[in-house]
């Protein structure tokens, strides 16, 4: 697996976007110098972000973006891509207990269509179209059979996604009285402006690319992504698509999503908090020319393995770097512990915990806060032989403070915008790791004026 990007050097986002197209200029016109924007007005880029990748054409995806008017100010806030006959598609999905329209919608569509021919994705920003009963699916019906009569599929090979407030009705008329503009404006070479479409309160767009070879034929993967706050995903992400040109059957494309979700997706977290609507949805186009494969575990699926979740993992990492507020990105492992799922859970009350995430705001490297969240995670440890380090530095062993403990050493460490803890706790042989950032003022400022 390929390594995670590395944060974008001074200067480099700007440079990334100027070459944006007019779409994404008339989005962002008016905003502050700061922002990366078209998701809310004002919001400063990311001290973390990292730059939009150039992102090549795969072959057999079109993509388009429209102005719907979702939001007050002017921006684009509809992406459509249209596949190729005979796209294979898989995906995860939110398990929230409350859902929403175009969950629901995918979830059924991929069941009756047992994911073959898969022809389009409609993605609105800025109406959730969740917590809205009949009416709300009845819209995505609706979005779903303008665009298949415009493209000559059925409405059941369309995919639906939605992100924004929840609790609101899509006015679907907002989107399919733009069908035959999207549909002009169709394209192989768009992803940036796909990924620009989709924001909310990101403060930059994301996405990732990779190449990999399947029996000796060149195939690509890109997939885009969204999500800042209200992160903590127990699926995938707030919603992320991925295309690539290699011929994969339905069945060996689930495997392989829900398989690299667990350890990119699902390692990531910004406030406990998981979303109705996450929706990671995976695309095959066939177009690229390798033969069809029907088995994830095939051994020519090896290199595209790897890179598919190189991409996943960069992705997520990514949601992380924007988390709202955020000024530190942090990795968390947890060792030693009893099993990998009470690894998993130690190490997600680490990232999830106020006291933790707020120490790590405040470059206080308060050691302690660690130890607490390893304590209510309500899984074996030995107290004796818990042992914590902040980088290289260690902070405590054998259940107590590390005679080489060094305060200062231990400041200037907190100083960094990336940092890495990791804990041992003595009783087995479990592992896990997590991403996640620090709670700062900013995150309070930003959800508290969400709607405004």
């Amino acid at each position: 697996m390929k390594p995670p990007r590395k944060p974008a050097a001074p200067g480099a986002i700007e440079r990334a976007l100027d070459p944006l197209t007019g779409a994404i200029k008339r989005a962002t016109k008016g905003l502050a110098p700061t922002a990366a924007a078209p998701g809310k007005p004002n919001l400063k880029v990311s001290p973390l972000a990292v730059a939009l990748p150039k992102m090549p054409p795969v072959a057999g995806v079109e993509i388009a973006t429209a102005r719907a008017g979702f939001y007050k100010h002017e921006r684009e806030d509809v992406l459509v891509m249209r596949f190729a006959e005979g796209t294979t598609c898989a995906g995860v999905f939110t398990r929230h207990g409350v859902g929403s329209a175009p969950v629901d919608w995918c979830q059924k569509q991929l069941a009756a269509s047992e994911g073959e021919d898969i022809r389009a994705l409609v993605v609105n920003a800025g109406c959730a179209n969740s917590f809205t009963g009949k009416p709300g699916a009845d819209a995505v019906r609706r979005v779903a059979a303008a665009i298949g009569k415009r493209f000559d599929c059925p409405q059941r090979a369309v995919m639906m996604a939605s992100t924004g407030v929840i609790g609101v009705l899509l006015d679907d008329g907002k989107i399919t009285h733009k069908v035959p503009e999207i549909d002009a404006k169709l394209t192989a070479d768009a992803w940036s402006q796909a990924a620009a479409a989709i924001m909310t309160t990101d403060t930059f767009p994301k996405g990732a690319t990779a190449v990999a070879k399947i029996d000796g034929v060149s195939v690509g993967i890109s997939g885009i992504c969204k999500g800042s706050g209200m992160i903590a995903p127990d699926m995938a992400t707030m919603l992320a698509f991925i295309a690539t040109d290699a011929a994969i059957s339905p069945g060996a494309l689930q495997t392989l999503v829900s398989l690299y979700t667990r350890g990119t997706f699902n390692a990531v977290t910004v406030d406990g908090d998981r979303s109705t609507n996450d929706t990671c949805l995976l695309f095959a186009t066939g177009q690229s020319g390798a033969p069809r494969i029907s088995r994830a575990g095939d051994k020519r699926l090896a290199d595209f393995r790897d890179k598919l979740e190189g991409v996943m993992l960069d992705l997520a990492q990514q949601l992380v770097r924007d988390g709202e507020g955020a000024t530190k990105f942090i990795k968390v492992s947890v060792n030693g512990a009893e099993s990998a799922a009470s690894a998993r859970k130690i190490c997600r009350t680490i990232c999830e915990s106020p006291l933790v995430k707020t120490a790590f705001a405040g470059e206080d490297a308060n050691w302690g806060r660690i130890v607490m969240a390893v304590g209510r995670a309500d899984e074996p440890v030995n107290r004796e032989r818990i042992a914590i380090r902040f980088g290289h530095l260690v902070a405590a062993q054998d259940g107590l403070v590390s005679p080489t403990y060094d305060e200062g050493k231990m400041s200037r460490y907190m100083k960094g915008k990336e940092l890495e803890v990791s804990v041992d706790v003595g009783v087995g042989r479990g592992h896990a790791v997590m991403w996640t950032c620090d709670l700062t003022k900013e995150y309070v400022a930003i959800n508290g004026d969400y709607r405004s």
